[in-house]
Order: C-alpha cells, then structure tokens, then sequence
C-alpha cells in the first residue's frame, strides 16, 4: 500500500512525533523461510505533512514478504519516509530480536539543511507500559 500523508495543522511549531511498530517483520535474505521480528521507533519534527497511520501500518505489512538486511530495512523506510513528508528531523530505530545470539540495533538520523533546531533535544521519552522503546 502506498504511504499517505494528512496536513499538518500546526507547521509554524517544532514539535516531535515518535510512532512505535512493536511488530515489524521481514525475511532473511539467507533462510528466506525465517523471519527476522523488530521495533521500529520514528521520532520525527515535522514540517507541512504527517504521516497517515493506517498507510504507515500497511507500508510495514508490506515488509513480511520482503527478503531483506536489517540495515537496510531500517535505512529504507528512513529514506521512504523523509522523500514522503520532508520532515525538519527524523530518526528511524530498529530494535531487531536476537538472531544467533546477536542483538542488532540500527538508528539512521535526517536533519532538514536549514532547520535550525537541536536533534539532542529530540528524543520522545515513553511512559507507555506497553512500548518497547528504549
């Protein structure tokens, strides 16, 4: 399903958005058979435009039939969504399950070149006892 974007109502603001998909899967490129289970974590300003939720959740349904490097899962949907919402800021996490022993974690970051704000001062801390974001 192609990502959608709504308005955003307030453009004139820095303020963050951070949307969390505690159940992204793809497949391994090696054992195409096994598939690799992530959360994935947006922490984006925006600019004129928000991402629709619903496509966002399509987009990552998308992604279960797809053989793919964890790397490059995460860069992708960074690079999808910045060509989608030129957002001020973004960074895209994923947090991928234990594979062979080995924990992997993969943030890719986008700056606005005239943004003027402070990425440090971006993240969105989650009280959410259900989130799995760190």
């Amino acid at each position: 399903m192609e990502l959608k974007t709504i308005d955003n109502k307030f453009p004139d603001e820095d303020y963050k958005i951070k949307i969390i998909s505690p159940e992204f899967t793809c497949l391994c490129p090696d054992k195409p058979d096994q598939p690799d289970f992530a959360t994935i974590s947006i922490t984006y300003v925006p600019d004129k435009y928000l991402v629709e939720l619903k496509s966002l959740k399509y987009y990552f349904l998308d992604y279960r039939e797809k053989e793919i490097y964890h790397e490059t899962a995460t860069n992708k949907i960074k690079e999808d969504l910045v060509k989608l919402l030129k957002p001020r800021y973004m960074k895209v996490r994923g947090d991928w399950n234990v594979r062979g022993g080995i924990t992997t974690i993969v943030e890719t970051e986008y700056v606005k070149d005239d943004w003027d704000g402070d990425e440090e001062e971006i993240e969105v801390k989650t009280t959410e006892k259900t989130s799995m974001s760190r």
